[in-house]
């Protein structure tokens, strides 16, 4: 009997271990300097094509795939590192109405006094109620699910679960220094100056949540309902026919409303102190749970999905909407003078109609041309009956 032969095959080697995650410090101060580039050129570029497509796709493509991105490239596990998994219902509910509350309590109050302080030239200069303006039923609904669903989902996963978890410090030093400074930064990437101290205690009130309860629902909870009361109140004063002017807001109303909303807060903490499930019970996993345990990722391949996702969505924009594209490009270049309220009746019925005329553009009624004709016929026209100099072609 023959001896077999010894065999030339060799056992496995052994996977190399994985790299110490990087720390989360590190994340946050890195990350927020990547999301603000990203944020003012893609984000800025995009918004400015097409506002209702560029909410979702700055918030999905900038805060959500930023973050993503980099938690998996330097081995954290998203969902667990950043409290979006498991999904409390009672933790979630309770943020949704709290946010409801603190929006009149709070919000409401903080934002009256910021604009009667505001110069009036700055305060128009960031209104945001400009977003509605001059946009279709399906573009408003877009607008209103980016700013209730997408930007509370990816902004809460960013600025708490990424941001402010890097910079608060392990027990026991206090988080309030992390706490401030992420509601702060928040903040500050909204780049309204009038908006900012509202903002800023909007940050104060999720990054609570956030470390009160372990988990990132309860901030996007409050986040949804804050965005999606101020959106709705908006829209239905503009269905009413009202301006949301200073002038105009009965500092009565802002008090009343304060007064309710106050009452809200408290009944809700309240509530939370008899009953603590509010907060829910699910003790807060542990940081090795949080680690990636598998084999390490190229950076290439975590990125290819997300760059052909947001590809195929501009593409796709480009497809459907190349005429207000184009019409964006063409208003930026030749900017109309602006009316104030007290500008002749007549001015304000001809920007009426060319806004119409725009609208006919976009969907192809007219041709381009015509619009720009009488656009450039009102910029010299309106520049003359304002008394301002003629523009220069």
């Amino acid at each position: 009997m023959e001896d077999s032969a010894p065999s030339d095959s060799q056992p496995p080697e052994p996977p190399e271990p994985r790299a110490p995650p990087t720390s989360p410090r590190v994340l946050a101060l890195g990350g927020g300097a990547l999301a603000l580039a990203l944020f003012v050129t893609v984000g800025g570029f995009v918004q400015f094509i097409n506002p209702a497509f560029g909410i979702w796709f700055t918030e999905l493509f900038v805060f959500l795939a930023l973050g993503w991105v980099l938690l998996r490239y330097t081995g954290w596990r998203p969902t667990v590192y950043t409290g979006l998994s498991p999904v409390p219902r009672a933790p979630l509910l309770f943020g949704f109405l709290l946010g409801v509350a603190n929006f009149f309590a709070l919000v409401v109050p903080i934002q009256y006094a910021a604009q009667l302080v505001a110069p009036e030239w700055l305060t128009k200069m960031f209104d945001g109620s400009r977003l509605f303006e001059e946009q279709t039923s399906l573009e408003l609904a877009i607008i209103l699910t980016g700013v209730t669903v997408a930007a509370p989902l990816c902004e809460e996963f960013f600025f708490r679960g990424i941001f402010q978890k890097g910079l608060t410090p392990a027990s026991p030093a206090s988080p309030a220094r992390a706490l401030v400074m992420s509601a702060v930064v928040f903040s500050a990437f909204h780049l309204d100056p009038v908006g900012f101290a509202a903002r800023v205690e909007l940050g104060l009130l999720f990054g609570w949540l956030f470390l009160r309860t372990g988990s990132l629902w309860p901030s996007i909870g409050a986040h949804a309902a804050n965005n999606l009361v101020s959106s709705t109140l908006f829209l239905v004063a503009k269905a009413l026919g009202q301006e949301a002017t200073d002038e105009q807001t009965d500092p009565r109303a802002v008090a009343a409303l304060a007064g309710l909303g106050w009452v809200g807060l408290m009944g809700l903490l309240t509530a939370a102190r008899h009953y603590p499930f509010i907060w829910g019970g699910a003790p807060r996993p542990p940081e090795a749970d949080a680690r990636e345990s598998g084999p390490e990722t190229s950076l290439t391949t975590l990125l290819l999905p997300w760059v052909v996702g947001a590809t195929v969505a501009l593409g796709v924009l480009a497809a459907v909407d190349a005429r207000g594209i184009s019409l964006n490009f063409h208003d930026a270049r030749h900017p109309l003078p602006v009316l104030e309220k007290d500008a002749p009746p007549g001015l304000h019925a001809e920007r009426e109609a060319l806004n119409s005329l725009r609208a006919a553009a976009r969907r192809g009624d007219v041709p381009m041309e015509a619009y720009h004709e009488e656009r450039e016929r009102q910029i010299q026209a309106h520049r003359r009956a304002l008394g301002l100099p003629k523009q220069k072609p």
